[in-house]
């Protein structure tokens, strides 16, 4: 049975089930166009801190975006920029507000608050069951004004920076009823460049130096585990061209249900 190992330790089984992880984690986004840092992250908490776990995912989701950022069309990204901008600048500096907090959260909470934010998300998200309320809920945060965008870009950048969390950026996004490609594009486009903000913002709060690892070990096992990231979001891509939407939104929403289960267990247990 694999234990949990120091970042710093090379074991053959502890870098294996870190490929697995991500991998996973990216063929998620591939198919779905979301949940690999709910999926790679929640997972990878198991055997490393909140903290590590979110530091090692900054470089493979920012490969796994630019990787996708090929499906949003290049004449389309300046009409994209136009229409996002209020939501991408507070969506920034939410981050770094978020950043500052993490490791500052107890692991319970982080846990317990993720698993929650993550069932209420696939509540919502579910196409087969009306919500009571959903109309009004829609009408008022999900505004397409300036003043609407600035605030849920701020609460999901928070989100973001502290947890990896990225359901809040495809709550907005689902909101607008974009097409499958634009959705997944410009979602891409979105946090390759809040993970660049990220990636520094590490490094400068010494978050890169979490636990008893120093920051070139850190640096070194996310960009390790980059690469079974953009295997697994290639090998998504592949399966989203031969599956129904309907399965694809099933299955997404399944596994992110399994994971904020065990997230709400886990943060309950630790209280």
């Amino acid at each position: 049975m694999l234990q949990p190992l120091a970042v710093g330790d090379p074991q053959l089984a502890t870098l294996a089930t870190v490929c697995g992880v991500v991998f996973l984690g990216g063929l998620v986004k591939g198919t779905a166009g979301f949940g690999y840092a709910i999926v790679s992250t929640a997972v990878l908490a198991t055997l490393f801190s909140p903290t590590v776990a979110v530091v090692v995912m900054i470089l493979p989701m920012l490969a796994g975006n630019i990787r996708l950022l090929g499906e949003l069309d290049r004449t389309e990204i300046p009409r994209c920029l136009a229409r996002f901008w209020p939501y991408i600048l507070s969506a920034a500096v939410g981050t770094l507000t978020g950043m500052a907090l993490l490791g500052r959260i107890p692991r319970p909470v982080l846990a317990l608050g993720l698993g929650l934010f993550t069932l209420a998300y696939v509540v919502a998200t579910q196409p087969w069951v009306a919500l009571p309320g959903e109309a009004w809920v829609h009408a008022r945060c999900f505004r397409p004004g300036t003043a609407a965008k600035l605030g849920m870009g701020l609460v999901s950048g928070i989100v973001f920076g502290a947890t990896n969390a990225a359901v809040q950026v495809v709550a907005y996004l689902d909101s607008l009823d974009l097409d499958r490609q634009t959705f997944v594009g410009v979602l891409a486009m979105i946090l390759v460049g809040i993970s660049l903000l990220r990636l520094a913002a590490a490094w400068g709060l010494g978050l890169f130096a979490a636990g008893d690892a120093t920051p070139v070990t850190l640096v070194g096992l996310s960009a390790f585990a980059a690469v079974p990231g953009l295997v697994g979001v290639a090998a998504g891509q592949r399966l989203r061209k031969r599956l129904a939407e309907r399965t694809i939104t099933a299955g997404a929403l399944l596994l992110l249900a399994v994971i904020g289960v065990k997230l709400l267990v886990d943060g309950i247990g630790g209280l």
